[in-house]
């Protein structure tokens, strides 16, 4: 049991920091504003079951998918540093982004998926984290026990992550339109400077590959 424990904890640490809730909170606070509490509320609890399925899905099937469509890491690095990119354009020039940011009338756009559950929190760095996981079982752990600790990391990662987009509901609230948008400016052109990294960490690989 506690080597169970030790390894759903070992998993919640190297996923945590890279799905990195905290920035889906502040791409919700730019993006999401406009959205009713209730509409928000459900969106909130949609991209929090879209991130553990793309967690399941990356561990199970990730490098299958990836072979199947000939992607490299590197590839899926530099594309999901291309999306973060221009996330963070429309974060950072509102205005430019804001005929695809209103919602049509009688409907609302769809932020669950895209951005809040791929690329923000189940990013490429994410993805390419488990699937480096999954083909990395303990030699004296049994398969059974490291893919229920797996599903069970993820699992809690999808609860925390609705936990700390809930919470942005009160920071809404408190910090009112104007800081928001001052906020969503500063994220991003935050996420700006990781989308760019994202691809030059993917470049790097390309040309280390390339070296070796």
């Amino acid at each position: 049991m506690m080597a169970f424990l030790s390894m759903i904890g070992v998993g919640l640490i190297g996923l945590l920091p890279l799905a990195n809730p905290l920035t889906s909170v502040i791409v919700l606070l730019g993006i999401g504003s406009h959205l009713e509490p209730a509409e928000r509320n459900r969106q909130v609890l949609q991209a929090s079951v879209y991130v553990f399925l793309i967690l399941l899905i990356s561990f199970y099937a990730g490098q299958a998918i990836l072979n199947l469509f000939a992607i490299s890491l590197p590839g899926l690095r530099i594309a999901g540093g291309l999306i973060v990119g221009h996330i963070g354009f429309q974060m950072l020039f509102p205005k430019d982004a804001l005929d695809s940011r209103t919602p049509r009338q009688g409907g609302s756009q769809s932020i669950a998926f895209v951005p809040l559950a791929m690329p923000t929190t189940a990013g490429p760095g994410t993805i390419a984290f488990i699937i480096s996981a999954s083909a990395t079982v303990p030699a004296h752990v049994p398969t059974w026990m490291f893919q229920s600790a797996a599903v069970t990391s993820f699992a809690l990662t999808g609860l925390i992550c609705w936990l700390v987009l809930r919470a942005a509901n009160p920071i809404m609230r408190m910090l009112g339109h104007s800081g928001i948008d001052a906020i969503s400016r500063l994220m991003g052109f935050i996420l700006v400077c990781m989308g760019v990294q994202f691809v030059i960490n993917g470049i790097e690989q390309v040309y280390h590959g390339l070296q070796g």
